[in-house]
C-alpha cells in the first residue's frame, strides 16, 4: 500500500490516496485505474487489495491500479458525495483536475477514459455516475453499489450527453426498501433504483444491472459482489 498526499486547492484541505498495485507491478506496463470513494471500507470490508492479488494472479482482470479515498466523518461524507452537498462539484473538480494527473504521472496508465473507473457504495456509487455523467471522456467506467437516486441524479441522466462511451455497473438489493441515511430519515432505495435502471437503458450506455437477492445495504452484500463486478469490468 503506497500513500500520497494532495493539498487540494479546490476542497481546502489534505486528502490521502491510498494505493494498491498488482504484485506483478511493472513501469514496462501499462495499467488501468480504479478509484474508489469510501477508500478503507473497500480495502477492510470490501478486501479489494486481498480480490486484486487473488483476480491478477488468475489473470481475471488487467493490470489494474486500485486508489482509495476516504471520509473524515458521516458529515464530510455527505457533504462531498451527496448530489446536494455543498461540495460536491469541488470533490468532483479535486477528482479530475488533482487526483487524475496525479496518477497519470505516477504511473504508466493509458490516459483513456475507458481505463479510469469510479466505484462506490450508496452515495459513493452516486458519485461515481454524477462525475462520469459530467466528464465521460476522463472516466469511462462506473461501478455503484446500492447508490442514492434523487431527482437530481435522474435529471443528470437525462440531460447526458455522450453515454455511449460510458461502461456503467450498477447494482442493489431487493431489500433495500427502508434504509437509513445520514440526515435521520428512512428511505425506499429500490423503487428509485429501478427507475434509473429504466432510464440507463434508454440511453444507450454500455451497462450492465442486478438485483441481488435477499440483497441489504450492506457490506456483506456489496463484498460478495465484487468477485463479479470487477472481472467485467477489468477484463
Amino acid at each position: 500500500m503506497i500513500e500520497k498526499e494532495i493539498e487540494s486547492s479546490y476542497l481546502n484541505e489534505t486528502m490521502t490516496l491510498k494505493l494498491y498495485q498488482p504484485e506483478s507491478f511493472s513501469p514496462l506496463n501499462k495499467y488501468h485505474i480504479c478509484i474508489m470513494q469510501d477508500g478503507n471500507d473497500y480495502y477492510q470490508l470490501g478486501r479489494v487489495a486481498t480480490l486484486s492479488d487473488r483476480l491478477h494472479s488468475k489473470e481475471a482482470i488487467e493490470n489494474t491500479v486500485f486508489a482509495g479515498i476516504h471520509y473524515q466523518d458521516k458529515y464530510d461524507r455527505r457533504k462531498k458525495y451527496h448530489p446536494s452537498g455543498e461540495q460536491q462539484q469541488d470533490y468532483i473538480k479535486f477528482l479530475i483536475h488533482e487526483v487524475v494527473p496525479l496518477l497519470d504521472d505516477m504511473y504508466p496508465t493509458y490516459q483513456m477514459g475507458r481505463s479510469r473507473a469510479l466505484m462506490g457504495d450508496s452515495l459513493a456509487g452516486t458519485l461515481a455516475l454524477m462525475t462520469a455523467l459530467k466528464y465521460p471522456n476522463t472516466f469511462g467506467k462506473v461501478i455503484m453499489q446500492s447508490p442514492y437516486v434523487d431527482e437530481k441524479v435522474i435529471d443528470a441522466v437525462q440531460n447526458a450527453k455522450n453515454m455511449e462511451s460510458i461502461d456503467i455497473y450498477h447494482t442493489i438489493g431487493e431489500n433495500e426498501t427502508a434504509v437509513g441515511t445520514t440526515d435521520g430519515s428512512v428511505q425506499d432505495f429500490v423503487t428509485p433504483n429501478r427507475e434509473l435502471n429504466e432510464l440507463l437503458k434508454a440511453k444507450g450506455a454500455s451497462y450492465q444491472y442486478e438485483e441481488l437477492k435477499n440483497g441489504e445495504h450492506t457490506w456483506k452484500y456489496w463484498q460478495k459482489d465484487l468477485p463479479n463486478i470487477l472481472p467485467i469490468m477489468f477484463n
